[in-house]
């Protein structure tokens, strides 16, 4: 069992930068792969990023590929998402997710966070 807790969610303007973070507790947080998917209001939530358990290899969703970075401190037990050039699009509530496998975590991850919301003006 993975419990996710995420933070760093705002208010910004369009070009601005913003990070996310995401405190996992349980077992064995250096097992699991670690990623974001986001939900817009009226569509359905979308994969955004992922990495694997030793944080070796990374995935993007096109639409943010070049503009977000995810990371993770295995020590610490948290995982990142750096926004930067956000655009209006980004507005979207984020989601830690977390699975066994890189391949789940980016399409039905086992583990959800509750979400933070990210607005972004134009």
């Amino acid at each position: 069992q993975v419990q996710l807790v995420e933070s760093g969610g705002g208010l910004v303007q369009a070009g601005d930068s913003l990070r996310l973070s995401c405190a996992a507790s349980g077992r064995a947080f250096n097992r699991y792969a670690m990623g974001w998917f986001r939900q817009a209001p009226g569509k359905d939530r979308e994969f955004v990023a992922a990495i694997n358990a030793v944080g070796s290899s990374t995935f993007y969703a096109d639409s943010v590929k070049g503009r977000f970075t995810i990371s993770r401190d295995n020590a610490k037990n948290t995982v990142f998402l750096q926004m930067n050039t956000l655009k209006p699009e980004d507005t979207a509530i984020y989601y830690c997710v977390a699975s066994s496998t890189i391949a789940v975590v980016t399409t039905t991850p086992q583990y959800w966070g509750q979400g933070t919301q990210v607005t972004v003006s134009s």
